[in-house]
């Protein structure tokens, strides 16, 4: 009797497994891939997708899904749900849409945002599938040159350069031949590089099967004999690099590339996650990183659903059953309500949780166990100069260039963000300087005769915050006159790589964490959204965060969700999508990866069997 009640159980949960994984349509398909059409350089047309204005009669019908924020974490959820057939709506408060993805245009020069460099766009690979797919094949990367970045530690006689190369061998060994005694330790860092990057689906998994098994796996040690991966994610990045070399020069080479956390609060599998990403190659998109938006709002609309700017939300509506159903929209001096039985928020969990939810929702105990778990990031300090000449005439290249001052960044970083607002501006320890302009070769004929540049470097949001309730742009005299003590510092430390642009400066903008808020609506100024500490990639963290909330109906999409950048943004939203969805939706992609390795294999052999002919 209680062998039959066991095989009957066994049978249903075999069969709500298979049904859960493989029984559902799939929102992909090699069919909806269509060769890309001409460039649009006309901006009118442009400004029609990506500013199309917020009123109520441009929202549809019967909508399914409001999507709040359209940065990539949104969009990549938006259209990934339009095409499983759900009507979509995604609002964003700024006046163009793309979130860290938009660029803006002044004075005849264009500038990105947020994005820089993508990795992991080779043919057929994962993330390059993705892209495809939510832009039904429109959107086109270059690749940028094999040499993609340059670090440079000290300064002046003590000044030290590496270079970093793509390559699926060549990033090792051009690494090693810069490091010659240090063959060992690199070797070991490529293999744990090498596990995460294989492995990082099992953390995503933790997200997606059930909680309680999700720690159960956990806490009994099963997830450690699968693999090292839920071990590397709780493991500090300095003391790992420690065990593998005293080398303060290539401790820097393996966490170059910074997102705010110095390497003693950051996970090695986030650092090493970081340079693997561009081990196959850096992309940047061809037309500008505006393309991305452009395109995949296309495909939203083509299911049926739009995406409207200048629609800041206020509020997340809740019912008494504590179940949300749609938001408040301010629309001039009034608000108006738009309802759907789903809300996928992108704009972080700071700002929904502290800002959209009602007040009495916001106290609630689930609600801040989870704000509990994450701590704000840094602030981002930007500064955009434009130039009157080629890149040839003013030596600028495509390489992105990491500068710090010393090969110490925990102690650097800590002595930096540990100074008084007076001491900041004078004491940058690090900056990040990459040309656009120099990246995306029709940038010479949107904007021919020109250069751009934008340097990042990371700030305390506590230097800018006596101006915060100040309007943008009419901030004052002394708002302006502190931001340009950090924009002039940097930009004469950019003089020193590339002396020919101070001459022919004639534009510069600059953006504080004040304007972070204000366009991006990044909390406190963080374009990175959450801190990336160690503590949120503990793996039972991991598991905890999720994409669903304690409020019903409502969902976390972007970078809060698993990682940073344009790469985790788009991963967070695949993984809401497949939340709501209550389908895997990796699995689909996956399929669509063998077919296409399938169909490459074929053609591969027609075109031998042609030639031995």
């Amino acid at each position: 009797m209680w062998l039959l009640i066991f095989l009957v159980w066994l049978i249903i949960w075999a069969g709500g497994t298979y049904w859960y994984l493989f029984g559902k349509p799939s929102p992909f398909s090699l069919e909806s891939v269509r060769p890309p059409g001409p460039r649009e350089f006309d901006q009118k047309k442009r400004d029609k997708v990506i500013k199309q204005g917020f009123s109520l009669d441009k929202v549809p019908q019967n909508l399914d899904v409001i999507v709040i924020g359209s940065g990539i974490g949104g969009l990549s959820a938006g259209a990934t749900l339009a095409k499983a057939g759900k009507r979509v709506l995604v609002l964003e408060q700024h006046d163009q849409a793309g979130g860290c993805c938009h660029t803006y245009i002044e004075k005849g020069f264009e500038f990105d945002v947020g994005l820089h460099y993508i990795g992991q766009l080779h043919e057929n690979s994962l993330l390059r599938i993705v892209f495809d797919q939510l832009s039904e094949g429109q959107l086109e990367f270059q690749e940028l040159n094999q040499h993609f970045d340059t670090i440079q530690i000290g300064l002046g006689d003590e000044k030290r350069e590496y270079t970093i190369f793509s390559g699926k061998t060549e990033m090792k060994a051009h690494l090693m031949k810069q490091f010659p005694d240090e063959t060992e330790a690199i070797e070991t860092f490529f293999k744990i590089m090498k596990v995460s990057a294989k492995k990082t689906h099992y953390l995503a998994t933790l997200k997606l099967i059930p909680q309680w098994v999700s720690l159960f796996l956990l806490k009994s040690g099963i997830a450690n004999l699968v693999s090292p991966v839920f071990r590397l994610s709780g493991t500090c990045a300095t003391d790992l690099v420690n065990t593998l070399t005293s080398n303060k020069d290539l401790h820097v080479i393996f966490s170059y590339l910074f997102y705010g956390v110095p390497p003693k609060d950051s996970s090695i599998l986030i650092n090493a996650l970081l340079v693997h990403h561009y081990k196959r190659g850096a992309y940047y998109p061809k037309g500008g990183a505006s393309e991305i938006a452009f395109h995949i709002i296309r495909t939203i609309q083509k299911y049926g659903g739009n995406c409207l700017v200048r629609a800041p939300v206020s509020q997340i509506l809740v019912n008494e059953k504590g179940a949300a159903y749609g938001v408040k929209v301010r629309k001039g001096q009034e608000e108006v309500e738009v309802h759907a039985p789903v809300v996928v928020s992108n704009c972080g969990i700071f700002t929904t949780f502290q800002k959209l939810l009602p007040p009495e929702i916001q106290v609630k105990h689930d609600i801040q166990e989870r704000l509990n778990m994450m701590k704000h990031g840094r602030g981002s300090f930007l500064v955009f100069s434009g130039f009157d000449g080629t890149e040839e005439e003013l030596g600028l290249v495509s390489t992105n260039f990491w500068l710090f001052k010393n090969n110490d960044m925990d102690k650097s970083m800590e002595d930096f963000f540990a100074l008084s607002k007076e001491e900041a501006p004078d004491n940058i320890p690090m900056m990040f300087i990459t040309i656009p302009s120099s990246k995306d070769p029709e940038a010479k004929i949107r904007h021919p005769g020109k250069s751009c540049m934008t340097i990042l470097t990371m700030v305390k949001y506590e230097w800018f915050e006596e101006w915060k309730d100040t309007v943008v742009r009419k901030r004052g005299d002394e708002y302006h006159d502190y931001k340009m003590r950090f924009a002039n510092n940097l930009f004469d430390w950019a003089c020193t790589l590339f002396p020919k642009i101070k001459d022919k400066l004639v534009f510069q903008d600059v953006a504080t964490p004040l304007t972070n808020i204000h366009y991006l609506g990044a909390q406190r100024g963080a374009m990175y959204s959450a801190e990336h500490n160690l503590d949120r990639f503990h793996a039972e963290a991991v598991a905890r965060n999720r994409c669903n909330t304690p409020v019903k109906n409502l969902y976390i999409s972007g970078q809060d969700v698993f990682s940073c950048g344009i790469a985790g943004a788009l991963h967070g939203g695949l993984l809401c999508a497949s939340t709501v969805l209550d389908h895997i939706v990796y699995i689909d992609l996956l399929i669509l990866k063998k077919k296409l390795k399938r169909r490459k294999a074929r053609e591969l052999a027609q075109l031998t069997k042609k030639k031995l002919q």
